[in-house]
């Protein structure tokens, strides 16, 4: 029976669900709005929660950075959220276990200005042969309760639905594809010709390391990518700033419109879907897409608790590395990797965690068509 439900589990990538979710169940009102209007508000209610970031002044010996990497300096920031940092939409318990804030030291590093893109990716299959996660097919040895025909290689992939649904069931709208892969993001009738420079989606974290190590690089740590997320600044909602749409203009790619209707993205934003690399401003460390797109995985495990444990230390952490197993008590059995940056399935009806203290999680053998990942390299 155990074997049954982590098939299950596996096969429908719940844990990609839960990074909708959040560590908590979201009561989303049955009647709402058909399109959101809500009000945006600068990040000040609490702004003595968040104290000045403090950046190293020391730089590389060597000014060669990495071919599409930049600098980041590394430092003493305030890391985490609020209650105050919770959806413009009062959705409650996106920010809970990003909570309380707490301050973190990270060395400085270098990090992808991009997030991976397909062709990267494929460079990278070119040179070694390397197979990801969900080409190969399950085995009757790993799943030995599961029907012989449903043992199909595949991935998750975002369904729109043909009508509005209540938005506590995510079920309606994510599918098991028998031939989702990253040459195929959507299923085997799509491609990713044309769009090679568009972030590689259907990749476990295992994949992601494997790239990584090809690289010379490896995954950031949740803290060094959240210190480079927020760019120098402090306690500011999101990667550019407190307001989502300064000047009447989208900073990332995120969804407008009804979710998950069919056509229900407006694309407002000037995309409707994954969009290319680089689309929108870079943060002012010129990081590019570190809001929406794709989600990213990190190197570290997810604990619903962990930023308390950092808190109660009572120091500043330096280089955290995250919990030593993860731990999410929604999901005890599912070992679960930390995902940040929100993709452009968030929207302000359901998921807001293109906000950058916010978390998302994810079952690190379980990828889908919104999750990817960039790369640091340490001096």
């Amino acid at each position: 029976m155990r074997n049954k439900a982590r098939w299950i589990f596996a096969l429908l990538t719940i844990s990609i669900f839960s990074i909708a979710n959040g560590c908590t169940k979201l009561n989303i009102p049955k009647e709402s709005h058909d399109t959101i209007d809500c009000n945006e508000t600068q990040n000040t209610a609490e702004e003595s929660s968040f104290e000045p970031t403090l950046e190293n002044k020391n730089k590389p010996a060597t000014d060669k950075t990495p071919k599409e990497m930049v600098w980041i300096p590394g430092g003493e920031f305030s890391m985490g959220s609020n209650v105050k940092d919770e959806s413009l939409c009062s959705i409650k318990g996106v920010t809970k276990d990003a909570a309380p804030i707490h301050r973190v030291y990270v060395d400085g590093f270098y990090m992808d200005k991009t997030e991976v893109t397909n062709e990267q990716f494929e460079a990278f299959v070119k040179s070694t042969g390397y197979v990801t996660l969900v080409e190969n097919k399950p085995t009757p040895e790993q799943y030995p309760d599961v029907p012989l025909e449903n043992l199909i290689a595949g991935s998750a992939v975002f369904t729109p639905t043909p009508a509005k649904v209540d938005l506590n069931n995510y079920l309606q709208w994510w599918t098991y594809v028998g031939g989702a892969d990253w040459r195929h993001p959507e299923g085997p009738l799509s491609s990713i010709k044309g769009k090679e420079k568009y972030p590689v989606v259907q990749v476990s974290y295992e994949d992601a390391v494997a790239y990584a190590e090809w690289a010379g690089k490896r995954l950031p740590t949740e803290a060094e990518w959240e210190f480079a997320a927020r760019g120098g600044k402090t306690g500011q909602l999101y990667a550019w700033g407190n307001i989502l749409k300064p000047e009447g203009k989208f900073q990332g790619n995120i969804y407008q419109g009804n979710f998950p209707v069919e056509n229900g993205d407006t694309g407002a934003d000037g995309y409707i879907g994954i969009a290319p690399t680089a689309q929108f401003s870079p943060n002012s460390y010129g990081i590019y897409d570190i809001g929406g797109n794709v989600w990213e995985w990190t190197n570290d495990w997810y604990t619903a608790d962990y930023y308390s444990i950092l808190k109660d230390y009572g120091k500043v952490t330096r280089n955290p590395q995250g919990p030593e197993k993860s731990h999410d008590p929604s999901e005890p059995g599912l070992p679960k990797k930390v995902q940040r940056g929100g993709s452009f399935l968030c929207t302000d009806q359901y998921c807001t965690r293109y906000m950058v203290g916010t978390r998302g999680k994810g079952d690190y053998q379980s990828p889908a068509n919104h999750i990817g990942f960039r790369c640091v390299k340490s001096i």
